[in-house]
């Protein structure tokens, strides 16, 4: 691979700060959370009482504990390892967007520990609204409530094309062909799977153009050309258009031309969490066994010390340790601050009540519900 330099901190290299933050979407840990967590995923939003108890019964089949939190803390453990192993002595944080901890509570708690100045790392890879711009806003309502004195958070740049991201997934996936027989390991196709988003959400930002990316630079390491990038976990009513062609279609079509062996590498996810253990090893895995077709699934990111290698890179890009800003590919390194129009989301005007009326009569969901976030 060859690196993209650039100077260090171009965009914010000024040192002080003082903490960090690690910024997630938070999942329940038993099953009296599953509903007030889903309620906080949907809040402001349209969605119908029957499609959250759907999703429930996701949760209740681990017997309501989602896997993020504890894969967070993982994170947390293996990131304070490699920071005191590069003489970074800044204590780390944890919030979440929906669930405990929240970040309100943990810049309350940054505050009465006197921290001013946070780098923020989130947990996600690429850019969107759902992956970006929606933390940036609930980090900043989240100052709102704590008030005065509540600390800065400044998000370090998104890693999708970063070298060390690359290599972690090029792993996974030559992992994942190993678990396959040697004979048949040269047919199998490779399906890279993200959560898919809706069109309008793609349209103001670079999601499928920077998944686009990864998927090649991950399948040019490994050496394959058989690949594609396929989508999961959609959700929102069925007239909104949503990024695809869904993993299961995915699997149906290569079925019709002959495909016995599937690798699935969801490049897209952090962590095996929810979405990736539902949707991939329940899901799509009892779909590929009806067809008679093997399906083997990647490892996420998770704690792969090439991944927890890179967050220190990017935290030392922040605080001015080092003159170089890694990135391979078509690209070169992401920004550090965000643009103001940055992802940006628009809102769909609302129809005439009376229309709105008539088309929840037809189609059974609301008229203008906004289509829902990802659930972890």
């Amino acid at each position: 691979m060859t690196d993209a330099k650039a100077e260090a901190g171009s965009e914010d290299a000024a040192p002080g700060y003082d903490s960090i933050l690690l910024v997630s979407f938070g999942g329940p840990e038993k099953r009296e959370d599953v509903m007030p967590f889903l309620e906080n995923v949907v809040r402001g939003k349209r969605v119908p009482k029957e499609r959250l108890l759907e999703v429930a019964e996701h949760y209740y089949g681990f017997d309501g504990k989602s896997p993020i939190n504890d894969q967070n803390r993982a994170l947390i453990a293996a990131l304070r390892a490699e920071l005191d192993a590069h003489d970074i002595d800044l204590p780390i944080y944890w919030g979440n967007r929906n669930w405990h901890p929240m970040l309100g509570d943990t810049l309350r708690e940054m505050k009465e520990a006197g921290h001013h100045r946070a780098l923020g790392v989130f947990t996600s890879a690429f850019s969107s609204y759902s992956g970006c711009r929606q933390y940036r806003e609930n980090i900043e309502g989240a100052r709102e409530e704590v008030g005065e004195g509540a600390p800065t958070v400044d998000k370090v740049r998104v890693f999708y094309n970063h070298p060390l991201f690359i290599e972690t997934m090029v792993e996974r996936t030559k992992e994942a062909l190993e678990q396959l027989p040697e004979g048949r390991r040269e047919t199998a196709r490779i399906a890279f799977t993200a959560h898919s988003i809706p069109q309008l959400m793609a349209d103001h930002c670079k999601y499928a153009e920077q998944l686009e990316e990864a998927c090649r630079l991950v399948a040019e390491e490994a050496g394959r050309s058989d690949w594609q990038l396929v989508y999961q976990s959609r959700s929102g009513p069925p007239q909104v258009p949503w990024l695809g062609p869904d993993v299961v279609e995915h699997a149906e079509a290569l079925n019709v031309i002959g495909v016995e062996e599937l690798v699935v590498v969801p490049i897209g996810f952090i962590s095996d969490h929810m979405e990736v253990i539902y949707d991939l090893d329940h899901e799509l895995k009892d779909a590929c066994e009806e067809m008679g077709m093997t399906m083997v699934r990647a490892g996420t990111a998770g704690t792969h010390p090439k991944f927890v290698a890179m967050l220190r890179e990017l935290i030392e890009e922040r605080l001015g340790r080092t003159d170089r800003r890694r990135a391979v590919g078509q690209h070169g390194p992401s920004h550090d601050v965000c643009p103001t129009d940055c992802c940006l989301y628009p809102v769909r005007k609302r129809r005439p009540p009376s229309e709105e009326r008539k088309l929840d009569e037809v189609t059974g969901e609301q008229a203008n519900e906004e289509p829902t976030a990802p659930t972890e």
